[in-house]
């Protein structure tokens, strides 16, 4: 059986943290993952762009957030 496009975003998120982000951003507009295989095909591809979108950037601000601290433990170790 051939999966849609919907059905392997949704399997796409290889981190837990960053599947939380997603179901996170999911909830907050009304959805949950498993909505999505119930959905039109172009408005659960638009959600997951804008939840994968969001995601990505939750994770950069954590890794962002992670070097600020690791700089600030360091410059004080000297």
């Amino acid at each position: 059986m051939l999966e849609t496009p919907t059905q392997n975003a949704v399997k796409a998120p290889q981190s837990p943290l960053e599947r939380q982000f997603i179901n996170s951003y999911l909830k907050s507009k009304g959805y949950t993952r498993q909505d999505l295989l119930t959905l039109p095909i172009e408005q659960a591809r638009t959600l997951m762009t804008e939840a994968c979108t969001y995601a990505s950037l939750k994770l950069a601000e954590v890794e962002a957030r992670s070097q600020f601290c690791r700089k600030i433990h360091f410059d004080e170790a000297k």
